[in-house]
């Protein structure tokens, strides 16, 4: 390695790494982030590998066990490394410095570049700034209220300073190493500030940003909460709003199979492709390069388009403003709206923190014996007034439209399954066990429902969906074999 280049001060989002990428052509790029784990001492510390068309995850997500077994191989041939001695950098002046390698006579180079520079020349390709700077500053602006976590410096840069949002609409755009001793996700869980702040009615628009500003999450006036499927579903039907589709075309759509299918819906609509991929982008980077793919999310409140090989918070959040800007109604508006026209998907994902990873091992393996067994098929529960037929099960099997590549039981830091039931109602129910760490493990239950008659809009996602949930607790008996009354996080 003989050139490296670094955020000012340090900071770049996940999405800004990915552009300068590409626009330098660099072989990849290491992100160190907290991401959607907890930050600070004694918190986990994550670490992402970019590859060179600006995409990647989590090191065990983007290699494979053949591809790490290549790597430790090749690594016990290492004869020799070069180091910089006493190499200092000074994070904050922008520009190129060099330094003398141990033995070499070819400088080494780091740069320092703007955090935010490269990444807002994109975005101004992509979207109408003067539409949303007329939303946020026209004779009918509406207030928005943006919780920036470690995005300060892009969202007072591009939101305040670019498109002229009052300076006191982003809070927390210090960059905290622990996050002001909050979790850093965009969950309502535990964005509690920005909620608060929503309910008063005062602010039209809000939004909130993980730790490195992949993800994001919306809120309307009153706190209107947009799941984070319907939000990728919406911008697939609204795509006619960004000069950028509007140039380029909309070639397909994808998701991750946990996320709802609400995507689908407007999928058959547009009359284009959508690809039900496993959790990880990198399956979403394929379809992109192959040019089979426009947009596409997962539901944890990951959404990105072919403008990168990464989820993009800060570019979902200025859909959301472009669309608002196009239809001059409210948020609330749009979602109800979009609900009359495709219907509604109730969604909630329950999460089993921290638990034992033995535990969880055990009650996935007994999970998959129970519905691969044939008397499984076709079998009815009764819930109150409802009654579900399965119609089929599976543990997810995913062969990659590029490449051909078969990704069965899908790894996830080593250990992760998905086993769906689906029943004929288009219900779903999925479990999903990964690794948080080498000590515990994260069991997490979808539970998916359609209502397509709109006076059936108005009710609770939970009220819904408990019927469904009732069915995944009796048939998994996660709460008696774990001791549990109730789940750590609902989203």
């Amino acid at each position: 390695i003989g050139r490296l280049v670094i955020g000012q001060n340090g900071i770049l989002s996940t999405p800004a790494v990915s552009c300068i990428i590409r626009k330098i052509k660099a072989a990849g790029g290491i992100i160190l982030t907290a991401s959607h784990s907890p930050g600070g001492p004694g918190g986990e510390f994550g670490v992402k590998f970019e590859v060179a068309n600006g995409g990647g995850s989590s090191f065990i997500n983007v290699f494979t066990t053949l591809h790490l077994n290549k790597i430790y191989q090749i690594s016990k041939t290492l004869e020799e490394y070069t180091i910089c001695p006493d190499l200092r950098v000074d994070l904050s002046r922008l520009g190129r410095q060099e330094f003398d390698l141990e033995n070499k006579f070819k400088p080494f180079r780091v740069e320092i570049v703007d955090s935010v520079d490269i990444y807002l020349n994109l975005l101004r390709n992509i979207f109408d700034f003067n539409a949303i700077r007329n939303l946020l500053t026209g004779p009918n602006q509406i207030k928005i209220r943006i919780d920036a976590n470690v995005m300060g410096p892009y969202v007072r840069r591009i939101l305040c300073d670019e498109l002229g949002a009052p300076a006191n609409s982003a809070i927390n755009c210090v960059p905290l190493e622990d996050f002001g001793g909050q979790r850093p996700d965009p969950n309502l869980t535990y964005a509690t500030a920005l909620l608060e702040a929503m309910r008063g009615g005062e602010y039209g628009f809000g939004a909130a940003f993980d730790a490195d500003g992949d993800r994001y999450m919306i809120l309307g006036q009153n706190g209107f909460f947009v799941n984070a499927s319907d939000s990728l579903a919406i911008i697939a039907a609204n795509l006619s709003c960004i000069p950028y589709f509007c140039q380029m075309g909309v070639r397909g759509f994808g998701r991750s199979m946990p996320t709802s299918t609400a995507l689908d819906k407007v999928a058959k609509v547009m009359k284009v492709p959508v690809y039900e991929t496993p959790t990880g982008w990198r399956y979403f980077s394929n379809l992109m390069d192959s040019g089979r793919c426009s947009l596409c999310g997962e539901e944890s409140f990951g959404t990105g388009s072919d403008h990168l090989r990464e989820k993009d918070g800060l570019w979902a959040v200025l859909v959301w403003l472009s669309i608002l800007a196009a239809r001059k109604q409210s948020v609330e508006e749009i979602v109800r709206d979009h609900w009359a026209k495709f219907g509604r998907h109730y969604y909630c994902r329950f999460d089993y923190e921290a638990l034992e990873p033995r535990t969880a091992y055990f009650i996935m393996r007994d999970l998959e014996a129970l519905i691969t067994d044939k008397s499984f098929s076709h079998q009815q529960f009764a819930v109150g007034n409802n009654i579900y037929s399965v119609e089929r099960t599976d543990s997810f099997e995913y062969i990659d439209p590029v490449d051909g590549t078969v990704t069965k039981r899908q790894v996830w830091l080593a250990c992760g399954l998905f086993f769906r039931i689906i029943f004929s109602d288009a219900s779903r129910l999925i479990f999903r066990m990964s690794a948080s760490s080498h000590v515990r493990a994260t069991l997490r239950i979808y539970a998916e429902s359609y209502e397509k008659d709109p006076s059936q809009h108005n009710k609770e996602p939970q009220a819904v969906l408990s019927p469904l949930i009732a069915i995944a607790l009796k048939i998994s008996q996660i709460h008696e074999r774990t001791g549990r009354k109730g789940p750590t996080v609902i989203t």
